[in-house]
């Protein structure tokens, strides 16, 4: 029992580190926001009420009920994240083609936005920790834009050591964060505790209603300090729920709480305080550890979705979303833990380009928030169709239990929607380019297995005339052939049949799927079906976070009646050389891209572990 809590309790400060990193920040920037000239909200103490409660209120509703209540029960098979979801809904709901490849495109679509968060959350976070150096003094501003990049260029060079190190901080820097949040914002509250007011809803209802039709801009801001609620859903398999929902009731929002407050409460007190209200809370002399301490947590927060966008990618990779990718693992202990370097400069770049850009938090939380709701409201859709069909509850049911959150989603996407030109249309353009690539990469592999099926030879005719050729030399060893498709012959195999005339004396017909869940059993990973002498049919099936590895899968044939000497394997894999053509198909610029992606794609080698001395490669052009 004493294990088990100690064991629970690492789990929660590890979540409060991981979790909670982006979310924990936006008090740096949310405030000041709110109350910029261009929303129009005159700063007096009835507005500041109003504001501080709307926010509270938004962190209950969108936060508490949605994410920590109704949607971390979704769970597939213990994993979460967009993706997770998508699978489970395209699978409880997708009775039909057209409505599973609806669904799945539906996420496919909130995962691409994901990256445009994974742009935006470590630049706003990091300018906004630096810009408390102007707070000490003036004269430090030139310096934030250079110290930013510095500490941006800094995290993603780090990125190929692994975070294990590293990671045994976030929960203790960001523990020690929110405590402070807690501790700063009570000391204001004690001061000006007519601020309490706030936790009346009606405060907020009657803030909204003042606005007009002006509620939309606030609310452009407002939902900056809901970033990194997806973050509560996508990390549910590496913590589990209820760690995650610890944290967050008992440490995360009574803290972020007491700062919203406590920097509502300064703004009545102290109008002038509006250039950075949450690093004006502080005396002279903690402003130093302090802009230490929120660069770090930035870095943290940062760090979460850098490592979410790699997660992401390797999930994709498997669902057929995207062409292979070098995925480096970084811990020996902890799968999870996992490096790609492609992702990785395209991601640091874009960081680097939006802070240059941009410049200032100020300007980048124009663009920050579109992506983000985006995706917020394409889950909570999700959501519906996992309730209604996954769960098997009535549709009065399922209506009931997302329907405030959808209306409140769509509130948010038209309020961000409305700073489109002033910068919401960075993440959207990024979103849209990613979702493009997906959906090309995705397509381009249908067609590919479609003329491959229509141009080469039916797999079992073929082999059953083989093994009547009486001179056809045979070779005492194992051959291995991967196919996408395994009702036609391979590729390899009729070269090899061609080139050196000779048929192995055991030769496998490989596939390996990928299905729409996290995991695979054991148990139910290898299906074997004999063909004719000499030949067997073998599928292997993976999910989506499962680590491929076809040599320790082939082992598992032993209980399935199929020896295989491993010394006395070879791997044929065919490479299809993609030639684009006018005509059916794809658009021609999309046929160009897949072949693009396809030339360039990663190694089979290293993506199926398999082992270098005992792989053939052979090419094979495919017009599509």
């Amino acid at each position: 029992m004493t294990t088990h809590r100690q064991n629970f309790g690492v789990l929660t400060l590890a979540a409060l580190g991981v979790v909670y990193g982006d979310i924990g920040t936006s008090p740096l920037y949310t405030m000041k926001e709110v109350f910029n000239p261009a929303n129009s909200v005159p700063l007096d103490a009835l507005n500041v009420v109003g504001a501080v409660s709307t926010i509270f209120w938004a962190l209950m509703v969108v936060v508490t009920l949605k994410y920590v209540v109704l949607i971390l029960r979704a769970d597939n098979r213990g994993e979460g994240g967009i993706m997770a979801l998508t699978a489970l809904a395209a699978k409880a709901a997708g009775r039909t083609p057209e409505r599973h490849r609806l669904l799945l495109l539906t996420g496919v679509l909130g995962a691409a936005l994901f990256y445009g968060d994974s742009v935006i959350t470590p630049a706003i976070s990091v300018l906004g920790a630096m810009e408390g150096l102007e707070t000490i003094t003036p004269s430090f501003k030139p310096y934030v834009l250079p110290l930013s990049t510095a500490v941006i260029v800094g995290l993603f060079l780090g990125q190929r050591f692994g975070t294990a190190v590293v990671g045994k901080l976030f929960g203790p820097v960001i523990a020690v964060w929110f405590a402070v949040l807690a501790l700063t914002g009570l000391l204001q509250i004690v001061r000006h505790p007519d601020i309490l007011a706030a936790l009346n809803p009606l405060r907020a209802v009657e803030f909204l209603r003042l606005r007009g039709w002006g509620l939309f801009v606030v609310m452009g801001s407002i939902v900056l300090a809901l970033t990194g609620a997806e973050a509560l859903y996508a990390d549910m398999g590496h913590f589990g729920k209820k760690p995650i929902r610890l944290a967050w009731n008992t440490f995360v929002l009574p803290s972020l709480a007491l700062n919203y407050m406590g920097q509502g409460a300064l703004l009545i007190s102290d109008p002038a305080t509006l250039e950075n209200p949450f690093f004006r809370m502080f005396p002279t002399a903690w402003l130093v550890p302090m802009v230490i301490l929120a660069t770090l947590a930035s870095v943290i927060a940062s760090q979460a979705v850098i490592s979410g966008a790699y997660s992401l990618t390797k999930q994709a990779m498997q669902l057929g979303l995207l062409p292979r990718m070098r995925v480096l693992y970084t811990s020996e202990r902890e799968a999870g833990q996992i490096y790609v370097p492609l992702v990785n400069w395209i991601v640091m770049v874009a960081v680097l380009l939006a802070m240059v850009s941009f410049g200032s938090s100020s300007a980048l939380a124009s663009a920050y928030g579109i992506a983000v709701t985006v995706t917020m409201f394409i889950t909570t859709l999700l959501t519906f169709f996992v309730v209604r069909y996954g769960w098997g509850y009535p549709l009065s049911v399922a209506l009931a239990a997302t329907g405030l959150f959808l209306v409140v989603d769509a509130v948010l996407v038209a309020s961000c929607a409305l700073k489109f030109l002033q910068g919401g249309w960075f993440p959207l353009v990024l979103g849209g380019a990613i979702f493009a690539v997906m959906a090309t990469w995705r397509r381009g592999r249908e067609l590919l297995i479609e003329h491959i099926k229509d141009d080469d030879p039916e797999l079992v005719p073929f082999i059953t005339d083989l093994t009547r050729d009486e001179y056809l030399r045979h070779t005492p060893r194992t051959a291995v052939y991967a196919v996408a498709n395994p009702d036609t012959v391979p590729q390899a195999l009729l070269h090899n049949l061609k080139h050196n005339q000779v048929l192995h004396e055991q030769n496998i017909i490989l596939t390996v799927r990928f299905q729409e869940v996290p995991y695979v059993a054991e148990e139910s990973r290898l299906l074997v079906e004999p063909l004719v002498a000499g030949f067997w049919k073998v599928q292997v099936d993976y999910g989506f976070m499962d680590e491929p590895d076809i040599p320790q899968a082939l082992r598992l044939c032993l209980g399935k009646g199929l020896v295989i000497d491993e010394s006395a394997v070879s791997y044929f894999l065919s490479r299809e050389i993609v030639v684009p053509t006018r005509g059916a198909g794809m658009m021609h610029w999309r046929e160009a891209l897949f072949a693009t992606m396809s030339r360039n794609a990663g190694s089979v080698v290293e993506f199926f572990r398999l082992p270098d001395n005992g792989v053939v490669e052979l090419g094979t052009r495919v017009q599509i």
